[in-house]
Order: structure tokens, then C-alpha cells, then sequence
């Protein structure tokens, strides 16, 4: 993650100006929105964006909140017992990589990180496209959780983004639908618990400050607009959309890290 801002930075950031606001409000009502229709992509959509305006522990300390109370909505279902068995290799393991990961906080190391962050969605959204099954990890069910929960883990410290290869993975296990979506929920609010205990380790989580309750307000709004969209979409033909939106953002944020190189 990046180096802890300076105290004057969170008073920038508190006293954010009214064009930045904006900004924020529709950066987490598109990301609501998207969440609102797929079930997942909030903590994707909204890191992609704001990264273009701010260092990634600023807009991470923004995405905290938000993310955790939309996530928690998902975590409530018939599956509970079930999936705890299923996976706890993967929580261990991602909560252990994000929290205690050492990582450098040098300009060079947050440029990685803004590449890094550009691949990731740029893989996710062509594997989404190709649209392929991947094997089914029957075998050695916990050695590959632990691999696929310290590989997220290591992305999540790095970009705040928990997508690859967690999402992957759930899917491979075949869950029928409604555990996949608490899975799904439970998952990200065990990532999203994580991040907030390594930023507020390093004192860059600020959650009562305006911005961050604008985020809030605007992924719930969002949310509830995506819920009426879903309604009336094509699932089929919304995955593609929303998986190519995902090559684009990755592809933005590739070019805004190589630029700096």
C-alpha cells in the first residue's frame, strides 16, 4: 500500500473541494450501481476511478466503509455453516497476507501498484469475456485455498482490489447461485475487515469525515438503482458489458502507471 499520508493531506482530504465531492459521489453511485446489478465490483469500479485522482490509500480509506456495509448485505443466507468448512483456508490466508505483508511505500512502489491494479482488471474482465469454465479444485480442497487466499491478499495490500483470483475460484467450485452470492459477500467483508486493520495500522483510515459519508450514501443509492436495472437486463449480455467496462478501467490505469515510468 502507499506510504501513510501526512496529517496536512487528511486535512485536505476532509476539506475536499466541491468539484472532488462530485466526483466522488458519482464514482461510488456508478460503483453502486454496478454492485446493485451483479452482486460484486463496487471495491473494482470505484478504486479504478478514483485512483485517477488520488494516491490508492487515499481512495482506499474512502472505499472502507461503503464497501464493508454493502458487502454485509450479502452475508446473511442458508449456506453459512457450509461455506465457513468450504472456505476458511481462503480467509486465513488472505487475512494473514493483507494485514502482515511488508511492502514498500516509495513513488516507484505506488506506480507498480497503479500497474498492477490495471492488470488485474484487465485479466479479470478478458476471463470474464472468454467466458471458460475453469477445472474444478476437488483435490487438495485447502492447499489451494491457502494459495488462492495469500495470492488475493497479496493484491489486496497492494491495490485495495480483492477481484483476482479470489472470484475465480469461488466460481470454479461450482456453488449454485445463492452460495455463490454469499460467498461471494462473506468473502469481501472478510478482505474488506482486513484492509481496514492494516490502514488503520498505519493511520490513513479516517472513517467520520464527509467524504467518506458521501461515499456511503452514494453506493447505497447506487445499489438500489442497479437492484431496478437488474430487472429489466439481459444477464448475459450486462456480464459482457460490465466485463468489458473492466478492460477499459484496467487499460486506463495501465497507461496512468506507465506513464509515470
Amino acid at each position: 500500500m502507499d506510504s501513510p499520508p501526512h496529517p496536512a493531506q487528511h486535512a485536505r482530504m476532509d476539506a475536499m473541494s466541491s468539484g472532488m465531492m462530485v466526483f466522488v459521489t458519482a464514482v461510488f453511485l456508478a460503483a453502486g450501481a454496478v454492485k446493485g446489478v451483479s452482486g460484486m465490483g463496487l471495491p473494482t469500479v470505484a478504486m479504478s476511478l478514483l485512483g485517477l485522482a488520488m494516491p490508492t490509500a487515499s481512495a482506499a480509506a474512502l472505499l472502507v466503509a461503503p464497501s464493508l456495509a454493502t458487502n454485509l448485505a450479502q452475508c446473511f443466507g442458508a449456506h453459512t455453516r457450509r461455506l465457513v468448512a468450504l472456505l476458511w483456508p481462503v480467509w486465513l490466508a488472505l487475512v494473514l497476507a493483507t494485514i502482515f505483508l511488508p511492502l514498500p511505500a516509495d513513488a516507484e512502489s505506488q506506480r507498480l501498484s497503479r500497474i498492477a491494479l490495471g492488470a488485474v482488471l484487465v485479466l479479470y474482465g478478458l476471463w470474464g469475456l472468454a467466458a471458460r469454465k475453469l477445472p474444478q479444485p476437488t483435490r487438495a480442497l485447502p492447499g489451494w485455498g491457502l494459495l488462492v487466499g495469500g495470492v488475493t491478499g497479496v493484491i489486496t495490500a497492494a491495490t485495495a482490489v480483492f477481484v483476482m483470483p479470489l472470484v475465480p475460484y469461488l466460481q470454479a467450485l461450482r456453488l449454485e447461485r445463492d452460495a455463490l452470492i454469499q460467498a461471494l459477500g462473506l468473502s469481501f467483508t472478510v478482505a474488506t475487515v482486513a484492509l481496514a486493520i492494516r490502514l488503520q495500522g498505519s493511520a490513513s483510515l479516517h472513517l467520520l469525515s464527509v467524504p467518506v459519508a458521501l461515499a456511503f450514501a452514494a453506493a447505497f443509492a447506487g445499489m438500489w438503482l442497479g437492484s431496478r436495472l437488474r430487472a429489466g437486463l439481459s444477464g448475459p449480455a450486462f456480464q459482457r458489458t460490465l466485463h468489458a467496462v473492466f478492460i477499459a478501467l484496467g487499460s486506463a490505469n495501465l497507461w496512468n502507471g506507465l506513464a509515470r515510468g
